[in-house]
Order: C-alpha cells, then sequence, then structure tokens
C-alpha cells in the first residue's frame, strides 16, 4: 500500500519548529520587510493565485508564489526556510485553504503580522472543512478572489485605488474566453458520462454538466495515496471496458501503477484520456491553462470511439 499524500503536511510541524528556532527568524516581522521601492510584498501559496495578485496588483505588488512546479505533487511539499521568510515578510498572503495549502497556515502563525492581509479561498466562498479542495477548478473562484484581492490591495495602499481596479476589471475581462468555452462544450455534449482518477477537475466537469462515474472509494483512495479497495478497481476498469463513459481525466502530477494501469486500460478501450494538473504551467495565465485543457477535453470527447 502506498504512503498518503499528504505526509509531507504532516511532516511540516517539525520544520516549522525548527525554523522558529532559528536565529533571528522569529523576529523577522517585527522588522516590517517590504521592498525599497516601496511595493507591497505578497506570498501565494500556489502559483494560480500568484499570477492573480500580479495581475490585480500590477507594479504595487511584489510575488511569490510557494507552489509553482507542475511536475511535482503539492500533497507531498516540504516548505524551506526561504518560504518561512518569504511569508514573514509578506503584508499579503493568499491560501486555498481546506487543508490543501496548511504549511502556509503554519507558516503565518509562526510569523505574525498586524498589518497582513490575508485571503482564504475556502473562507471566502463559505465552506465547511471535508469538500472538494480543488477551488480553482470552480469557474467561479478565481473572480471572487480576484476581488477579495483588491479590497486588500487597497486597504494595503489606498492611494493606487484606481490602479488596482482598473487592473481588476481587466483581469475579470479575460475570463469571457474561458466562460465561451465552457458554455460550448456544455451545448455541444451535454451530459456526457466522465471517469477520474481523483477529482482534480471535479468543479469543472460540474460546471460543464458531465456526470462522473468513478466509485467514490476508487476516487477518494487514489487521492489519498492509499490503494483502493479490488471492487472499486474492477467498477472503475468496467467503466472503461464496458464503454460507459467517453472521457477518463487523470492527475498528472500524481501518478501511480494504478492510476498508470487504469490510464492504459483507458486507451486500449478506445476512451479518451485527458490530464489536468494542479499546478498551472509555466509561460501562461490561468485562463490560458484553463482553456487548453479544456480543449483537450473537448478533443478527447470528440475522438472516442
Amino acid at each position: 500500500m502506498s504512503a498518503p499524500r499528504n505526509r509531507g503536511r504532516a511532516a511540516w510541524l517539525a520544520l516549522g519548529l525548527s525554523l522558529l528556532a532559528a536565529p533571528g527568524l522569529a523576529g523577522c516581522a517585527a522588522a516590517g520587510a517590504s521592498p525599497v521601492d516601496g511595493r507591497v510584498v505578497a506570498v501565494a501559496g500556489e502559483n494560480f493565485y500568484g499570477d492573480l495578485v500580479s495581475r490585480v496588483g500590477g507594479d504595487l505588488v511584489s510575488v511569490t508564489s510557494i507552489l509553482s512546479d507542475p511536475n511535482v505533487d503539492p500533497h507531498t511539499y516540504e516548505t524551506s526556510p526561504q518560504n518561512a521568510q518569504q511569508v514573514a515578510d509578506a503584508t499579503l498572503v493568499v491560501e486555498n485553504g481546506l487543508g490543501y495549502d496548511t504549511f502556509l497556515e503554519h507558516l503565518i502563525g509562526s510569523s505574525p503580522r498586524s498589518d497582513r492581509k490575508i485571503v482564504d479561498a475556502q473562507q471566502l466562498l463559505g465552506l465547511g472543512d471535508g469538500v472538494n479542495p480543488h477551488l480553482w477548478y470552480e469557474p467561479g473562484t478565481m473572480p471572487k478572489v480576484a476581488r477579495a484581492v483588491a479590497d486588500a490591495l487597497e486597504a494595503l495602499r489606498p492611494g493606487s485605488m484606481a490602479t488596482i481596479e482598473a487592473n481588476l476589471a481587466t483581469y475579470l475581462d479575460s475570463f469571457a474566453p474561458l466562460t465561451a468555452k465552457i458554455a460550448e462544450i456544455k451545448s455541444r455534449y451535454p451530459a456526457t458520462p466522465v471517469a477520474y482518477t481523483e477529482p482534480v477537475a471535479a468543479y469543472l466537469l460540474a460546471a460543464l454538466g458531465f456526470p462522473v462515474l468513478t466509485p467514490p472509494g476508487f476516487a477518494r483512495s487514489i487521492e489519498n495515496g492509499t490503494d483502493p479497495a479490488p471492487s472499486d478497481v474492477a467498477a472503475q476498469q468496467d467503466l472503461l471496458t464496458g464503454h460507459q463513459v467517453k472521457v477518463l481525466v487523470y492527475n498528472s502530477q500524481a501518478t501511480s501503477p494504478v492510476t498508470e494501469t487504469i490510464k492504459s486500460l483507458a486507451g486500449q478501450s478506445g476512451i479518451g484520456v485527458v490530464g489536468v494538473s494542479e499546478t498551472m504551467p509555466a509561460g501562461v495565465d490561468y485562463v490560458d491553462w484553463q482553456l487548453a485543457q479544456l480543449n483537450a477535453l473537448e478533443s478527447a470527447i470528440g475522438g472516442a470511439k
């Protein structure tokens, strides 16, 4: 049985305690770090939130994203002393919540600041614990986070409100192609049944109106990094060999022998296979990233046997 994928988060506490004991680190927030050019120091747990802050804040912000490598499983990420310093210096922090970036909460707690603004997507959306944490795949999430980030920046830099509002409007306008593509696919392929290895893109699939037939126990086990029950594996395989679904969506950042076997079976069965990632690839923005995945999904549905 494979080890739980959240072991990195559980192990963070020991690292956090050692960081607190490091000379000068515990008191660095009191020094009040800010770039010499006066920009707001911002840290985002994930790079799609960091991109959002950069676009809304523009030249007013200096942004660091902790999770930015699409080749790394975010669930096993372990923070560094550099991450701790970056958060200690920040007066704006954006986090996802729902246990996805618990490491960031520890870093925030290790370096409290009275002038720090925190935007927590979970709290912003009014969600309780235990729901799917991949909130950025819900089409309505990013615009709401952008509004909250704009409000936080305006509180930190009240003299720049007009600039921030203009940047926000431009950012929100950029979502028009994404909204249109979702509507197009939903209309062209209504109620298309799909399967996934884990619910990374579940919110997006729901927005498309696509029913997911994967056994919940299978997806839950894969997401937690444990071996699914044989009955759940068999049921997932039957979806593919019986052509009950048009597409298999898998997490390209977290693979295992089980998911690789399922992917191979889908291909052999003539089922479209589409990878989605938890981290935004380099060189693109959020809308481009999501559009590329939607285009891949559309092509897979159209080419499925």
